[in-house]
């Protein structure tokens, strides 16, 4: 073959191979302008449950709430216009979601995982404040869908602002504080169900088993106290016992002051 004739071949075969990319350069374009022009076809969502199987949010809140904050139904709108960033960063406001990750399957689908946040503690405080304190220390409202059956505390407490537990030197820190440690030892965490702060700011609490009430006093020596009081329970108050006081008091330096009825 001559050398004008492999070159001509050479030629040809680039020639053609840039037609079979431009080809398929052009199908592919097409078939991403046909996904972005589609319709979004369905809301598909999966939350994560709380530790006891429960929901702050159900799945059929997550559609109405996008559909209020994007002004019409997800379904809509054509795929090439649906934010994902946007639409996390939305659900990602609701007061009950932690975290939100969304993405388009193949199918059009819109696709919505999100993680709930977890309440640990519900102030009932004597200003007709009503909400929950999460892990992190933040304010929550009440759900509609389910009522967390966390520790209770109620009484004198300062309103709730930003960053008021992380500050501290307050009440409200207090007591998100000693429900912290009644969490990290098993007895304890079963034992208080409630917590009350009186007008001289002490705490009381109330236990699940019995009558009595605990006086706790200041928020001050806590892991004595609590150590005190677990110890007495577990080793020096048998059950038969308990009907026989009205109350424990873990002010006074280790002592539990027990209370006749």
């Amino acid at each position: 073959m001559s050398k004008a004739k492999r070159e001509f071949v050479t030629t040809l075969r680039m020639a053609m191979w840039g037609g079979l990319a431009l080809l398929v350069l052009s199908i592919v374009l097409g078939a991403m302008q046909r996904k972005s022009s589609a319709y979004v076809s369905d809301i598909v969502v999966a939350i994560e449950p709380l530790e006891q199987g429960n929901f702050l949010i159900s799945e059929e809140d997550i559609p109405k709430l996008l559909e209020v904050r994007f002004a019409q139904p997800l379904t809509t709108f054509p795929v090439g216009e649906v934010n994902i960033e946007r639409l996390e960063r939305v659900l990602e406001e609701d007061p009950f979601v932690k975290s939100a990750e969304a993405y388009v399957d193949a199918q059009n689908r819109v696709h919505i995982e999100i993680v709930q946040r977890k309440p640990l503690l519900r102030i009932i405080d004597n200003n007709d404040l009503n909400y929950y304190l999460d892990i992190a220390g933040e304010q929550m409202p009440p759900s509609t869908h389910y009522a967390a059956r966390v520790r209770v505390v109620t009484g004198n407490l300062p309103p709730y602002e930003a960053h008021i537990i992380s500050r501290g030197d307050n009440l409200l820190a207090d007591v998100f504080e000693l429900n912290e440690l009644l969490r990290r030892d098993e007895f304890l965490d079963a034992l208080v169900e409630q917590i009350y702060v009186n007008k001289r700011g002490e705490l009381i609490l109330s236990p699940k088993i019995g009558q009595q009430t605990i006086l706790f006093g200041r928020f001050q020596n806590a892991a004595d106290k609590l150590q005190r009081l677990k110890d007495f329970y577990r080793e020096g108050l048998a059950y038969k016992g308990w009907q026989a006081y009205e109350s424990f008091d873990l002010r006074y330096a280790g002592q539990v002051v027990c209370k006749k009825r």
